[in-house]
Protein backbone atom coordinates (compact mmCIF):
# COMPACT_ATOMS: atom_id res chain seq x y z
CA UNK A 1 0.00 0.00 0.00
CA UNK A 2 2.64 2.48 1.05
CA UNK A 3 4.43 2.45 -2.54
CA UNK A 4 1.53 4.34 -4.29
CA UNK A 5 1.75 6.97 -1.34
CA UNK A 6 3.65 10.03 -1.62
CA UNK A 7 6.14 10.22 1.75
CA UNK A 8 6.32 14.09 1.18
CA UNK A 9 2.52 14.23 1.22
CA UNK A 10 2.15 12.08 4.02
CA UNK A 11 4.90 14.58 5.98
CA UNK A 12 2.60 17.24 4.43
CA UNK A 13 -0.23 16.31 5.79
CA UNK A 14 0.77 14.94 9.40
CA UNK A 15 2.78 18.71 10.09
CA UNK A 16 -0.27 20.52 9.23
CA UNK A 17 -2.67 18.57 11.16
CA UNK A 18 0.25 18.11 14.21
CA UNK A 19 0.45 22.22 13.99
CA UNK A 20 -3.00 22.94 13.54
CA UNK A 21 -4.47 20.99 16.82
CA UNK A 22 -1.93 22.63 18.91
CA UNK A 23 -2.02 25.66 17.32
CA UNK A 24 -5.81 26.60 18.13
CA UNK A 25 -5.30 24.91 21.68
CA UNK A 26 -2.61 27.28 23.09
CA UNK A 27 -4.41 30.68 20.51
CA UNK A 28 -8.04 29.63 21.99
CA UNK A 29 -5.84 29.77 25.47
CA UNK A 30 -5.11 33.53 24.61
CA UNK A 31 -8.95 34.39 22.87
CA UNK A 32 -10.31 33.42 26.35
CA UNK A 33 -11.11 36.97 28.10
CA UNK A 34 -12.31 38.28 24.63
CA UNK A 35 -14.70 35.51 24.29
CA UNK A 36 -15.67 35.96 28.28
CA UNK A 37 -16.51 39.63 27.85
CA UNK A 38 -18.48 38.46 24.26
CA UNK A 39 -20.54 35.91 26.15
CA UNK A 40 -20.39 37.66 29.59
CA UNK A 41 -19.04 33.69 30.79
CA UNK A 42 -18.17 33.13 34.20
CA UNK A 43 -14.15 31.76 34.79
CA UNK A 44 -15.20 28.22 35.41
CA UNK A 45 -17.56 28.26 31.58
CA UNK A 46 -13.97 29.60 30.24
CA UNK A 47 -11.84 26.83 31.82
CA UNK A 48 -14.35 23.81 30.50
CA UNK A 49 -13.68 25.71 27.06
CA UNK A 50 -10.28 24.55 27.64
CA UNK A 51 -11.24 21.04 29.75
CA UNK A 52 -13.81 20.06 27.55
CA UNK A 53 -11.57 19.89 24.35
CA UNK A 54 -8.64 18.06 26.45
CA UNK A 55 -11.48 15.53 27.84
CA UNK A 56 -13.13 14.86 25.01
CA UNK A 57 -9.75 14.15 23.67
CA UNK A 58 -8.44 11.83 26.31
CA UNK A 59 -11.73 9.69 25.68
CA UNK A 60 -11.70 9.22 22.14
CA UNK A 61 -7.76 8.59 21.24
CA UNK A 62 -7.80 4.71 22.25
CA UNK A 63 -10.94 4.18 20.76
CA UNK A 64 -9.97 5.60 17.55
CA UNK A 65 -6.75 3.73 17.16
CA UNK A 66 -8.19 0.76 17.29
CA UNK A 67 -10.77 2.01 14.66
CA UNK A 68 -7.77 2.58 12.25
CA UNK A 69 -6.25 -0.66 13.10
CA UNK A 70 -9.55 -2.09 12.30
CA UNK A 71 -11.36 0.06 9.24
CA UNK A 72 -8.49 1.99 8.44
CA UNK A 73 -6.04 4.89 9.79
CA UNK A 74 -6.79 7.03 6.49
CA UNK A 75 -10.46 6.86 6.57
CA UNK A 76 -10.31 7.65 10.56
CA UNK A 77 -8.15 10.37 9.70
CA UNK A 78 -9.47 11.88 6.52
CA UNK A 79 -12.54 12.06 9.22
CA UNK A 80 -11.21 13.57 11.85
CA UNK A 81 -9.97 16.15 9.63
CA UNK A 82 -13.26 17.19 8.31
CA UNK A 83 -14.73 16.97 12.20
CA UNK A 84 -12.08 19.20 13.73
CA UNK A 85 -12.60 21.30 10.63
CA UNK A 86 -16.34 21.90 10.77
CA UNK A 87 -15.60 21.77 14.57
CA UNK A 88 -13.66 25.11 13.70
CA UNK A 89 -16.25 26.64 11.20
CA UNK A 90 -19.12 26.47 13.91
CA UNK A 91 -17.11 27.89 16.51
CA UNK A 92 -16.38 30.86 14.61
CA UNK A 93 -20.03 31.09 14.83
CA UNK A 94 -20.42 30.60 18.10
CA UNK A 95 -23.91 32.07 19.88
CA UNK A 96 -22.97 31.31 23.33
CA UNK A 97 -20.31 30.34 26.27
CA UNK A 98 -22.42 26.97 26.07
CA UNK A 99 -22.71 26.56 22.28
CA UNK A 100 -18.74 27.14 22.42
CA UNK A 101 -18.27 23.90 25.20
CA UNK A 102 -20.60 21.57 23.16
CA UNK A 103 -18.52 22.16 19.93
CA UNK A 104 -15.02 22.02 21.95
CA UNK A 105 -16.18 18.88 22.64
CA UNK A 106 -16.90 18.05 19.07
CA UNK A 107 -13.23 19.64 18.05
CA UNK A 108 -11.75 17.51 20.82
CA UNK A 109 -13.10 13.97 18.71
CA UNK A 110 -11.75 15.49 15.51
CA UNK A 111 -8.46 15.70 16.88
CA UNK A 112 -8.48 12.55 19.02
CA UNK A 113 -8.98 10.89 15.09
CA UNK A 114 -5.90 12.90 14.04
CA UNK A 115 -4.00 12.24 16.71
CA UNK A 116 -4.39 8.78 16.90
CA UNK A 117 -3.46 7.37 13.31
CA UNK A 118 -0.60 10.43 11.86
CA UNK A 119 2.32 8.49 14.08
CA UNK A 120 0.74 5.41 13.35
CA UNK A 121 0.48 6.41 9.08
CA UNK A 122 4.38 7.79 9.29
CA UNK A 123 5.58 4.62 10.08
CA UNK A 124 3.37 2.68 7.34
CA UNK A 125 4.65 4.38 4.96
CA UNK A 126 8.65 5.47 5.72
CA UNK A 127 10.95 2.61 6.12
CA UNK A 128 13.23 1.99 9.38
CA UNK A 129 16.24 3.67 8.60
CA UNK A 130 13.69 7.23 7.93
CA UNK A 131 11.39 6.71 10.06
CA UNK A 132 13.57 8.34 12.92
CA UNK A 133 13.88 11.61 10.98
CA UNK A 134 10.40 11.90 9.74
CA UNK A 135 8.70 11.28 13.43
CA UNK A 136 11.15 13.88 14.58
CA UNK A 137 10.24 16.51 11.95
CA UNK A 138 6.08 15.78 12.42
CA UNK A 139 7.27 15.97 16.31
CA UNK A 140 8.52 19.64 15.44
CA UNK A 141 5.55 20.64 14.24
CA UNK A 142 3.70 20.09 17.24
CA UNK A 143 5.83 22.67 19.01
CA UNK A 144 5.92 24.75 15.90
CA UNK A 145 2.14 24.82 16.69
CA UNK A 146 2.59 25.69 20.05
CA UNK A 147 4.82 28.39 19.93
CA UNK A 148 3.34 30.52 16.75
CA UNK A 149 -0.63 30.00 19.20
CA UNK A 150 0.17 32.83 21.60
CA UNK A 151 2.02 35.00 19.30
CA UNK A 152 -0.01 34.81 15.68
CA UNK A 153 -3.53 33.79 17.85
CA UNK A 154 -2.61 37.31 19.96
CA UNK A 155 -1.80 39.53 16.78
CA UNK A 156 -5.10 38.26 14.93
CA UNK A 157 -7.64 38.43 18.32
CA UNK A 158 -6.20 41.74 17.94
CA UNK A 159 -6.74 43.09 14.70
CA UNK A 160 -9.81 40.91 13.92
CA UNK A 161 -11.46 39.40 16.69
CA UNK A 162 -11.11 36.04 18.55
CA UNK A 163 -13.68 34.26 15.85
CA UNK A 164 -10.69 34.91 13.07
CA UNK A 165 -8.44 31.88 15.15
CA UNK A 166 -11.44 29.25 13.91
CA UNK A 167 -11.78 31.24 10.47
CA UNK A 168 -8.30 30.24 10.11
CA UNK A 169 -8.83 26.44 10.88
CA UNK A 170 -11.21 26.17 7.35
CA UNK A 171 -8.87 26.69 5.07
CA UNK A 172 -5.74 24.60 6.53
CA UNK A 173 -8.06 21.88 7.46
CA UNK A 174 -9.76 21.82 3.80
CA UNK A 175 -5.90 21.92 2.24
CA UNK A 176 -4.91 18.93 4.75
CA UNK A 177 -8.15 17.08 3.66
CA UNK A 178 -7.36 17.72 -0.08
CA UNK A 179 -4.00 16.61 0.00
CA UNK A 180 -4.62 13.48 2.30
CA UNK A 181 -8.03 12.75 -0.05
CA UNK A 182 -5.51 12.99 -3.52
CA UNK A 183 -2.00 12.03 -2.44
CA UNK A 184 -2.63 9.27 0.53
CA UNK A 185 -3.87 6.41 -1.66
CA UNK A 186 -3.01 3.59 0.65
CA UNK A 187 -4.85 2.43 3.19
CA UNK A 188 -3.50 0.74 6.38
CA UNK A 189 -5.94 -1.87 8.08
CA UNK A 190 -3.87 -4.85 9.51
CA UNK A 191 -6.49 -5.60 12.08
CA UNK A 192 -9.52 -5.56 9.62
CA UNK A 193 -12.23 -7.92 10.24
CA UNK A 194 -12.11 -8.09 13.86
CA UNK A 195 -14.76 -6.70 16.56
CA UNK A 196 -14.16 -3.31 18.35
CA UNK A 197 -14.73 -3.51 21.64
CA UNK A 198 -17.74 -0.79 22.83
CA UNK A 199 -17.94 -1.93 26.06
CA UNK A 200 -14.34 -1.55 27.17
CA UNK A 201 -14.20 1.37 25.44
CA UNK A 202 -17.00 3.45 27.10
CA UNK A 203 -15.36 1.82 30.37
CA UNK A 204 -12.71 3.81 29.65
CA UNK A 205 -14.26 6.65 28.80
CA UNK A 206 -16.16 6.64 32.01
CA UNK A 207 -12.97 6.13 34.07
CA UNK A 208 -11.14 9.15 32.39
CA UNK A 209 -14.08 11.24 32.62
CA UNK A 210 -14.15 10.65 36.46
CA UNK A 211 -10.50 11.25 36.74
CA UNK A 212 -10.33 14.77 34.52
CA UNK A 213 -13.14 16.25 36.33
CA UNK A 214 -11.66 15.06 39.88
CA UNK A 215 -8.22 15.90 38.81
CA UNK A 216 -8.95 19.39 37.72
CA UNK A 217 -11.33 20.35 40.38
CA UNK A 218 -8.76 19.23 43.53
CA UNK A 219 -9.11 22.76 44.92
CA UNK A 220 -12.82 22.18 45.71
CA UNK A 221 -12.78 19.70 48.45
CA UNK A 222 -13.26 16.10 49.14
CA UNK A 223 -15.57 15.46 46.15
CA UNK A 224 -13.03 16.17 43.70
CA UNK A 225 -10.94 13.45 45.40
CA UNK A 226 -13.12 11.05 45.69
CA UNK A 227 -13.95 11.24 41.51
CA UNK A 228 -9.88 11.31 40.77
CA UNK A 229 -9.94 8.14 43.13
CA UNK A 230 -13.04 6.31 41.50
CA UNK A 231 -11.04 7.42 37.90
CA UNK A 232 -8.11 5.44 39.04
CA UNK A 233 -9.72 2.45 40.16
CA UNK A 234 -11.98 2.66 36.71
CA UNK A 235 -8.44 2.62 35.02
CA UNK A 236 -7.75 -0.60 37.01
CA UNK A 237 -10.76 -2.18 36.31
CA UNK A 238 -10.88 -0.90 32.39
CA UNK A 239 -6.98 -3.10 32.39
CA UNK A 240 -9.00 -6.37 34.13
CA UNK A 241 -11.41 -6.21 32.11
CA UNK A 242 -9.40 -6.03 28.81
CA UNK A 243 -6.87 -8.77 29.72
CA UNK A 244 -10.33 -10.70 29.42
CA UNK A 245 -11.72 -9.61 26.65
CA UNK A 246 -10.78 -11.10 23.01
CA UNK A 247 -10.64 -8.62 20.73
CA UNK A 248 -9.70 -5.57 23.32
CA UNK A 249 -9.58 -2.10 22.30
CA UNK A 250 -6.15 -2.14 24.28
CA UNK A 251 -4.22 -5.10 24.00
CA UNK A 252 -3.05 -5.65 27.56
CA UNK A 253 -0.20 -7.78 26.22
CA UNK A 254 1.34 -5.27 25.05
CA UNK A 255 2.25 -3.54 28.84
CA UNK A 256 2.58 -7.15 30.07
CA UNK A 257 5.00 -8.97 27.59
CA UNK A 258 6.29 -6.13 25.38
CA UNK A 259 8.46 -4.55 27.98
CA UNK A 260 10.57 -1.91 25.28
CA UNK A 261 6.66 -0.80 25.01
CA UNK A 262 5.35 -0.39 28.21
CA UNK A 263 8.49 1.26 29.55
CA UNK A 264 9.09 3.57 27.33
CA UNK A 265 5.24 4.71 27.20
CA UNK A 266 5.93 4.71 30.92
CA UNK A 267 8.75 6.78 30.30
CA UNK A 268 6.47 9.41 28.55
CA UNK A 269 4.05 9.55 30.61
CA UNK A 270 6.49 10.54 33.80
CA UNK A 271 8.28 12.93 31.09
CA UNK A 272 4.95 15.09 30.03
CA UNK A 273 3.84 14.85 33.48
CA UNK A 274 7.73 16.36 34.40
CA UNK A 275 7.66 19.18 31.95
CA UNK A 276 4.06 20.03 31.06
CA UNK A 277 4.29 22.65 35.00
CA UNK A 278 7.50 24.14 34.13
CA UNK A 279 6.12 26.87 32.13
CA UNK A 280 2.70 27.51 34.21
CA UNK A 281 4.85 28.32 37.12
CA UNK A 282 7.76 30.53 34.81
CA UNK A 283 4.74 32.03 33.63
CA UNK A 284 3.44 33.32 37.19
CA UNK A 285 7.01 34.06 38.27
CA UNK A 286 7.73 36.43 35.41
CA UNK A 287 4.48 38.22 35.96
CA UNK A 288 4.33 38.31 39.80
CA UNK A 289 7.55 38.29 40.54
CA UNK A 290 9.46 40.39 38.26
CA UNK A 291 6.90 42.28 37.30
CA UNK A 292 6.91 41.34 33.39
CA UNK A 293 3.10 42.14 31.42
CA UNK A 294 1.51 39.07 29.91
CA UNK A 295 3.29 39.91 26.13
CA UNK A 296 6.78 40.09 27.80
CA UNK A 297 6.14 36.99 29.50
CA UNK A 298 5.09 34.77 27.00
CA UNK A 299 7.61 36.09 24.69
CA UNK A 300 10.18 34.75 26.97
CA UNK A 301 8.52 31.44 27.62
CA UNK A 302 8.59 31.00 23.85
CA UNK A 303 11.83 30.45 24.01
CA UNK A 304 11.37 26.63 24.81
CA UNK A 305 9.28 25.60 22.35
CA UNK A 306 11.24 27.07 19.72
CA UNK A 307 14.15 25.30 20.61
CA UNK A 308 12.44 22.02 20.76
CA UNK A 309 10.92 22.86 16.92
CA UNK A 310 14.32 23.99 15.70
CA UNK A 311 16.14 20.54 17.51
CA UNK A 312 13.38 17.83 16.79
CA UNK A 313 14.22 16.92 13.21
CA UNK A 314 17.63 16.64 14.02
CA UNK A 315 17.18 14.32 17.14
CA UNK A 316 15.05 12.22 15.04
CA UNK A 317 17.97 11.92 12.54
CA UNK A 318 19.65 10.77 15.56
CA UNK A 319 17.60 8.09 16.47
CA UNK A 320 18.19 6.48 12.78
CA UNK A 321 22.06 6.68 13.39
CA UNK A 322 22.05 5.75 16.99
CA UNK A 323 19.88 3.51 19.09
CA UNK A 324 16.81 5.53 19.72
CA UNK A 325 15.84 4.50 23.22
CA UNK A 326 19.35 5.52 23.67
CA UNK A 327 19.02 9.18 22.56
CA UNK A 328 15.75 9.53 24.41
CA UNK A 329 17.42 8.19 27.71
CA UNK A 330 19.98 11.18 27.14
CA UNK A 331 17.48 13.54 26.64
CA UNK A 332 15.35 12.38 29.74
CA UNK A 333 18.60 13.06 31.65
CA UNK A 334 19.06 16.91 30.67
CA UNK A 335 15.49 17.35 31.41
CA UNK A 336 16.47 15.63 34.77
CA UNK A 337 19.16 18.65 35.09
CA UNK A 338 17.46 20.91 33.73
CA UNK A 339 14.37 20.42 36.45
CA UNK A 340 16.53 20.66 39.06
CA UNK A 341 18.37 23.85 38.09
CA UNK A 342 15.23 25.47 37.44
CA UNK A 343 14.20 24.72 41.02
CA UNK A 344 17.42 27.24 42.13
CA UNK A 345 15.43 29.75 40.70
CA UNK A 346 14.84 32.61 43.10
CA UNK A 347 12.96 36.11 43.69
CA UNK A 348 16.95 37.61 43.07
CA UNK A 349 17.44 35.45 39.85
CA UNK A 350 18.76 36.60 36.48
CA UNK A 351 16.59 36.48 33.57
CA UNK A 352 19.36 34.76 31.54
CA UNK A 353 19.35 32.00 34.15
CA UNK A 354 15.31 31.82 32.86
CA UNK A 355 16.57 31.75 29.80
CA UNK A 356 19.42 29.29 30.05
CA UNK A 357 16.96 26.70 31.96
CA UNK A 358 14.11 27.18 28.99
CA UNK A 359 16.96 26.46 26.24
CA UNK A 360 17.96 23.78 28.32
CA UNK A 361 14.90 21.99 28.93
CA UNK A 362 13.83 22.71 25.13
CA UNK A 363 16.77 20.60 23.79
CA UNK A 364 15.79 17.83 26.28
CA UNK A 365 12.87 17.35 25.45
CA UNK A 366 13.45 17.55 22.04
CA UNK A 367 16.44 14.75 22.32
CA UNK A 368 13.35 12.69 24.51
CA UNK A 369 10.46 12.69 22.23
CA UNK A 370 10.49 12.12 18.50
CA UNK A 371 13.53 8.74 19.64
CA UNK A 372 10.81 7.80 22.31
CA UNK A 373 8.13 8.02 19.71
CA UNK A 374 9.95 5.84 17.17
CA UNK A 375 11.16 3.23 20.12
CA UNK A 376 7.44 2.88 21.26
CA UNK A 377 5.76 2.77 17.41
CA UNK A 378 8.81 0.39 16.53
CA UNK A 379 8.18 -1.81 19.10
CA UNK A 380 4.72 -3.37 18.21
CA UNK A 381 3.17 -5.41 15.17
CA UNK A 382 1.66 -3.07 12.02
CA UNK A 383 -2.21 -4.54 13.46
CA UNK A 384 -1.13 -2.41 17.11
CA UNK A 385 0.01 0.34 15.23
CA UNK A 386 -3.16 2.68 15.65
CA UNK A 387 -3.68 1.59 19.27
CA UNK A 388 0.16 2.47 20.11
CA UNK A 389 -0.22 5.95 18.56
CA UNK A 390 -3.69 6.72 20.45
CA UNK A 391 -1.99 5.53 23.87
CA UNK A 392 0.85 7.50 23.21
CA UNK A 393 -1.24 10.75 22.35
CA UNK A 394 -2.89 9.21 26.01
CA UNK A 395 -0.03 9.56 28.11
CA UNK A 396 0.76 12.62 27.03
CA UNK A 397 -2.87 13.88 27.84
CA UNK A 398 -2.81 12.07 31.34
CA UNK A 399 0.86 13.28 31.79
CA UNK A 400 -0.01 17.10 31.55
CA UNK A 401 -3.16 16.15 34.02
CA UNK A 402 -0.94 14.91 36.54
CA UNK A 403 1.58 17.42 36.18
CA UNK A 404 -1.18 19.89 37.20
CA UNK A 405 -2.58 17.72 39.83
CA UNK A 406 0.87 18.15 41.72
CA UNK A 407 0.48 21.32 41.60
CA UNK A 408 -2.87 21.78 42.88
CA UNK A 409 -1.86 19.82 46.18
CA UNK A 410 1.67 21.50 46.63
CA UNK A 411 -0.29 25.00 46.21
CA UNK A 412 -2.78 23.60 48.56
CA UNK A 413 -0.03 22.98 51.19
CA UNK A 414 2.00 26.07 50.86
CA UNK A 415 -0.73 28.27 49.93
CA UNK A 416 -3.61 27.37 51.34
CA UNK A 417 -5.59 28.73 48.68
CA UNK A 418 -4.68 32.58 48.89
CA UNK A 419 -3.89 34.51 45.62
CA UNK A 420 -0.18 35.59 44.91
CA UNK A 421 0.68 38.60 46.48
CA UNK A 422 3.88 40.68 47.64
CA UNK A 423 3.23 38.88 50.93
CA UNK A 424 2.59 35.82 50.07
CA UNK A 425 5.63 35.22 47.33
CA UNK A 426 7.87 33.23 49.66
CA UNK A 427 5.06 30.85 49.77
CA UNK A 428 4.89 30.46 46.06
CA UNK A 429 8.53 30.37 45.79
CA UNK A 430 8.82 27.85 48.30
CA UNK A 431 5.99 25.94 45.97
CA UNK A 432 7.16 26.12 42.88
CA UNK A 433 10.90 24.86 43.96
CA UNK A 434 9.26 21.57 45.68
CA UNK A 435 7.55 21.31 42.79
CA UNK A 436 10.17 21.50 40.23
CA UNK A 437 12.22 19.23 42.62
CA UNK A 438 9.57 16.84 42.42
CA UNK A 439 9.55 17.15 38.52
CA UNK A 440 13.18 16.44 38.31
CA UNK A 441 12.69 13.54 40.43
CA UNK A 442 10.18 12.27 37.50
CA UNK A 443 12.81 12.78 34.79
CA UNK A 444 14.92 10.29 37.09
CA UNK A 445 12.54 7.81 37.48
CA UNK A 446 12.11 8.33 33.73
CA UNK A 447 15.57 7.27 33.12
CA UNK A 448 15.26 4.12 35.25
CA UNK A 449 12.77 3.40 32.95
CA UNK A 450 14.82 4.30 29.74
CA UNK A 451 17.44 2.00 31.32
CA UNK A 452 15.38 -1.29 31.85
CA UNK A 453 13.89 -1.11 28.15
CA UNK A 454 17.78 -1.11 27.01
CA UNK A 455 17.84 -4.25 28.40
CA UNK A 456 15.86 -5.97 25.90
Amino acid sequence: MTARTSRSATLFVVCTAHFLMPFMMSAVGVALPAIGRDFAASAMQLGLVETTYVLSASIFLLAMGRLGDIHGRRRVLLIGILVFTSAGGLLSQAWSIESMIAMRFLQGMGGAMVMATTFAIVVSVFPQKERGKALGIAVASVYAGISCGPYFGGALITAFGWRSIFYLAVPLGLITFIVACTRLRGEWAEAAGEPFDWRGSLLYAAAILLLIAGASNLHQGPWAWLLAAAGIAGLALFLAFEARTAYPVLDVTLLRSNRVFAFSSLAALLNYAATFGVTFFLSLYLQYVKGMNPHQAGTLLIIQPIVQTVFSPLCGRLADRFQAAVVATAGMALCAVGLALAAGIGATAPLGLVVAVLAFLGLGFALFSSPNVSVIMGSVEPRHLGVASGLNSTVRTLGMMGSMTIITVIFSIFMGGHAITPDTQPAFLMSMRIALLTFSGLCVAGIFCSFVRLRR
